[in-house]
């Protein structure tokens, strides 16, 4: 067990219960926060993560851990698939990003479904492309989580993660632990009056594993040519691997 996975936003309920309810109560403001808190760098966090998959033109793609569907618009417009899923446990993040993909005219390409990401429902080997942006470190099982991104992607497929970690040298390290301590949980609590979100999303963000041990993790998953690369002093990490 990974510490991040002992980590919940609340004190009831499983953890996948106690995330979806978070989810859920923080849609509204979870884009508006989420741009203002990282300066709008994850906009270039994201492009970075997609381009890894440009030369590879994958056709089928499956965001993982969706959420309002900023990552999966995005690669709809950069790679253009003829078909890309965005799964997620919160219909209420998938909500807006529904609304989102039809204003954008995208709705005949990406579509939303409800799905446990530790148990998906696709047969093996569906999707050319798996993704994910900033949930993986909500899983309550990570291990079930990546082999199921692994399980469901065609051999010869390709896996592009971003995530948020903690810098490790100084004096990035410092600064980012003063800031997700004081000003990220100040200011999505009085954003998104949910006063346990974003504590618990600094919380995951220092417990989850990175780096070499990410590398291992994805290896031990069924993935090989695993990679990384820190971005922004090391406050995101892109993962890049191959079925």
């Amino acid at each position: 067990m990974y510490r991040q996975e002992t980590i919940t936003p609340y004190t009831t309920g499983d953890k996948a219960a106690q995330v979806e309810q978070m989810f859920d109560n923080i849609a509204p403001t979870y884009d508006q926060l989420n741009h203002r808190l990282s300066w709008d760098i994850d906009r270039r966090w994201r492009r970075k993560a997609i381009r890894q998959l440009e030369p590879h033109a994958p056709r089928e793609i499956l965001d993982i851990a969706t959420g309002t569907g900023d990552f999966a618009i995005l690669s709809a417009e950069m790679l253009r698939p003829v078909r890309l899923v965005g799964v997620d446990i919160s219909e209420g993040m998938m909500d807006i990003g529904r609304q989102k993909v039809k204003a954008k005219g995208l709705d005949g390409v990406v579509s939303f479904e409800r799905e446990d990401c530790t148990h998906l429902s696709y047969p093996d080997n569906t999707f050319d492309a798996v993704t994910a942006a900033f949930g993986i470190r909500n899983f309550a099982d990570l291990d079930a989580g990546l082999r199921e991104m692994c399980r469901v992607l065609r051999k010869g497929g390709h896996l592009s993660i971003v995530e948020l970690t903690s810098p490790v040298a100084f004096p990035m390290k410092q600064l980012f632990h003063i800031y997700s301590h004081t000003v990220l949980p100040l200011y999505g609590r009085l954003i998104s009056r949910d006063q346990s979100a974003y504590s618990y999303l600094t919380r995951t963000i220092e417990a989850f594993p990175q780096g070499e041990q990410m590398v291992g993790i994805l290896t031990k998953a069924g993935f090989s040519e695993v990679g990384f690369r820190r971005l922004t002093f090391g406050i995101c990490t892109m993962y890049f691997a191959t079925k």
